[in-house]
């Protein structure tokens, strides 16, 4: 039997198990209290049918740091607890976010594939949801979303690009 086969389940499970480290929990919730810091203070960007979230730029960082599916998630919530939307933003925009988030940490191998999950998943999942709130014309209202999310996913590129010298490995 092939050593590769059975010995990936455990190297999977290894993984998980550094996402609960000390230093790790820690560094997501850097990442929580930044996203939700970068969105309250931000409303007028952060809120809406045209909206840019300044604090989508980490969504890029599961390309690099699977720490930040965890920080994101609770993040978005936390900043979709102030929403005008109320209850259907905390649900379904953080949500998007954590889906955004598992999906580009499974693409990571291809930055921009990988880019391009926030930017899908915000677009269909909150454009959709704000359609519906706000009787807003749907792909309309998607498109909108996803335009401010592809700004944001740059920024954040640009970012992450300018962090390559940087030794991610502390943070592992």
């Amino acid at each position: 039997m092939d050593k590769k086969l059975v010995s990936a389940p455990c190297e999977e499970v290894s993984g998980l198990k550094k996402l609960f480290t000390t230093r790790s929990l820690c560094l997501s919730a850097i990442i929580a209290a930044l996203y939700a810091v970068l969105t309250m203070f931000l409303p007028a960007l952060s809120y809406g049918a045209w909206q840019c979230r300044v604090s989508e730029a980490l969504t890029v960082l599961p390309i690099v740091l699977p720490q930040a599916i965890p920080g994101l998630f609770v993040g978005c919530l936390v900043s979709n607890l102030l929403s005008p939307v109320g209850a259907a933003d905390v649900i379904f925009g953080s949500l998007a976010t954590l889906l955004a988030a598992v999906g580009t940490y499974a693409l990571r191998k291809n930055r921009y594939l990988a880019a391009a999950c926030p930017v899908v998943a915000n677009g269909i999942i909150v454009g959709g949801m704000l359609a519906v709130v706000y009787a807003l014309p749907l792909w309309l209202t998607m498109l909108q979303v996803a335009a401010g999310e592809l700004l944001a996913v740059i920024i954040g590129l640009v970012l992450l690009q300018a962090m390559k010298g940087v030794d991610l490995s502390k943070f592992q």
